[in-house]
């Protein structure tokens, strides 16, 4: 399911409550699905309070936001069977530069290029973990030749 566009978000015109599963969050800088937004927003808030912001407002988080964005990165893995076991066979880091059309269906967009089967996606800052969320397209496995990324 492809998600839906809206106006550009600020702190003037973002109401208070919950937010549609379909929105996405803009800045100047950058559009981010609300699925996503949900894994980064307690890291910003803790990258604030750890600069001494004792309550962050969603003005300070948004700007957070914009800060660490450019260096986020999404790197995506598939479970596989490896020795009695199972292992993460990863498949591809995302730039966040890279991510919009991943952020706006995910399912999707791993499917048309993997297929089918569990994938795991870690969110990094730099070489900070920030936050990790399960995918599971339909479809026939692709990603059983697909090259493995070297994390080195």
């Amino acid at each position: 399911m492809q998600s839906t566009v809206h106006p550009v978000w600020d702190t003037r015109n973002v109401a208070p409550g919950p937010v549609p599963a379909e929105t996405l969050w803009y800045t100047p800088s950058a559009v981010i699905a609300s699925w996503c937004w949900d894994l980064l927003e307690p890291y910003l808030r803790r990258n604030l309070i750890n600069r001494g912001v004792e309550r962050p407002g969603r003005r300070d988080v948004l700007e957070e936001f914009g800060r660490v964005w450019p260096e986020i990165t999404a790197t995506i893995g598939v479970q596989e069977p490896w020795a009695g076991t199972i292992r993460f066979k990863w498949l591809v880091r995302l730039a966040s530069s890279d991510m919009e059309p991943f952020l706006a269906d995910p399912e999707g967009w791993i499917g048309e290029r993997f297929g089918g089967g569990k994938f795991k996606m870690n969110l990094h800052h730099g070489m900070h973990f920030v936050s990790t969320k399960n995918f599971k397209p339909e479809g026939a496995p692709k990603w059983n030749d697909a090259p493995e990324l070297s994390l080195d």
